[in-house]
């Protein structure tokens, strides 16, 4: 009897593969951004372009990890994640007033804790995909 052929494995390209999640955390990202440098006071330009700025170099490096992450070992795949959420909070920090040195250290904190978070998740995650592929899962 002829088996079949098995079918190679396409990767979906639909919203969430693309520009729909870096898009959907950098408009909220802006959005709050904007509010906190607003501090309770009136609105201004310069709040207004600071949240689009701001929104769009997350959603840049959002999408850049999703897109070219793959590529990189695990080890920095993990510390590229954890220095885009650091520098993220760090600099929401930063905006309501605090000093550079507590931002500083919230944003070093995010980023250890992110970081160990990744890696764990890659490395479980790939341990598993490689025992499934020996056949022995």
């Amino acid at each position: 009897m002829a088996a079949h052929a098995a079918a190679p494995a396409r990767r979906y390209e639909g919203a969430a593969h693309g520009w729909g999640i870096p898009l959907s955390l950098g408009v909220i990202y802006g959005l709050y951004t904007s509010a906190v440098a607003r501090s309770g006071g009136g609105w201004s330009w310069g709040q207004f372009w600071l949240g689009i700025i701001s929104g769009a170099a997350l959603a840049g490096a959002v999408y850049a990890l999703r897109t070219y992450g793959h590529m990189l070992p695990r080890e920095l795949r993990a510390a590229a994640i954890g220095v885009v959420a650091g520098g993220a909070i760090g600099f929401l920090f930063s905006l309501s007033g605090t000093s550079v040195l507590s931002s500083s250290v919230l944003g070093l904190i995010i980023m250890a804790g992110t970081t160990l978070g990744a890696f764990y998740l890659f490395y479980t995650h790939e341990d598993v995909k490689g025992r499934r592929a020996s056949g022995r899962a």
